[in-house]
């Protein structure tokens, strides 16, 4: 395993399992975390949502419908709602109307099981672990935890603040340093500006397209003056990898942007997201056959990237990756 604070671009970049092995198991369950670790991943990635009693707990979103079976589960029939989540309508059912104890009588199921039918084999098998759990496993196999703050405009709003219960869990672990085996990430900036003033551990500012959930337009954030201002207050940024290496009018891959290397001036790590090896994710010209299920050359996408000098990655398929990076 490479020095979990390894970050700078002559560093064997890191290798952090996206919600898990999700490429193989269901996402953001123990199982996903374990095989993460079994084939090598430096970090596993908790996304971060609380429930109704304040608890963290690991779900891509708070709302849940499409990663448990909790439609199946009449006695929570009522608690069907819309909200506004980031601007964003949704229907179904939310963490922070349950208590953990509830969301435990749940089960995980496949998000993707058009794309990943294997993975369905494991519906039922696994319950929505919380934040203290992954760290317990995390600690054992001596990996790193790379949490994610989803919505935190969202649950402050609604007095379930994330940060609070995260940096208590962090400290009660004694993860409270630049060297802890941490990062904190977010797509929003106002609540890592927050964070930095609260906590040493190394923070991922995110960058998608369009507009954070408070209101900052992502592409303010990559330019060289951006950057230099995200270096104020986190240790890196996360990028949609199509800003590092974008895709023509037929989606095959284009020349890298200038990304990576302004980053690195500004002194910010750069951890794109996120590799998966279906072809229905993957540019046109490394696709292989026409089914969208179907794995196509991946490694070929790592390669490219890797070429830019990015000190990171997240992977849907972590053991690809680490084949990718290797040797170690």
């Amino acid at each position: 395993m490479a020095a979990l604070i390894a970050t700078t671009a002559t560093a064997r970049p890191l290798i952090i399992a996206h919600r898990g092995a999700s490429a193989v198991r269901p996402e953001h369950t123990i199982a996903a975390y374990k095989e993460a670790i079994r084939v090598g991943a430096d970090f596993i990635e908790p996304d971060l949502v609380a429930t109704k009693d304040g608890v963290l707990v690991a779900r891509h979103e708070n709302e849940i419908s499409g990663t448990t079976d909790v439609a199946a589960h009449p006695e929570f029939a009522a608690r069907k709602a819309t909200k506004i989540i980031d601007g964003v309508s949704t229907t179904g059912w939310f963490t922070e109307d349950f208590t953990l104890a509830e969301l435990k009588t749940l089960r995980a199921r496949e998000r993707l099981p058009q794309l990943r039918p294997a993975n369905a084999k494991f519906d039922g098998q696994e319950s929505i672990p919380t934040l203290d759990e992954i760290i317990a496993l995390a600690k054992s196999a001596k990996v790193g935890i790379y949490p994610e703050t989803k919505h935190p405009t969202y649950f402050r709003g609604i007095g379930l603040p994330l940060e609070p219960p995260l940096l208590a869990a962090l400290a009660a672990a004694g993860w409270t340093t630049k060297a802890a085996p941490v990062f904190i990430q977010s797509f929003e900036v106002g609540n890592l500006q927050v964070l930095r003033g609260q906590t040493r551990v190394r923070l991922i500012q995110l960058i998608a397209d369009g507009v954070s959930g408070d209101g900052v337009a992502y592409d303010t954030l990559v330019t060289p003056a951006g950057l230099k201002g995200v270096a104020a207050y986190a240790d890196g940024i996360g990028p949609a990898k199509d800003r590092i290496i974008g895709r023509d009018a037929d989606g095959r891959l284009t020349a890298p942007s200038s990304l990576v290397a302004d980053a690195h001036t500004a002194g910010l790590a750069v951890h794109p997201w996120t590799f998966r090896p279906e072809n229905y994710f993957l540019p046109a010209d490394l696709r292989r056959g026409t089914d969208p299920a179907a794995h196509g050359d991946l490694a070929a996408e790592y390669r490219a990237y890797l070429a830019t000098g990015i000190d990171g990655l997240f992977s849907d398929d972590p053991a690809s990756a680490v084949a990718a990076i290797a040797p170690r």
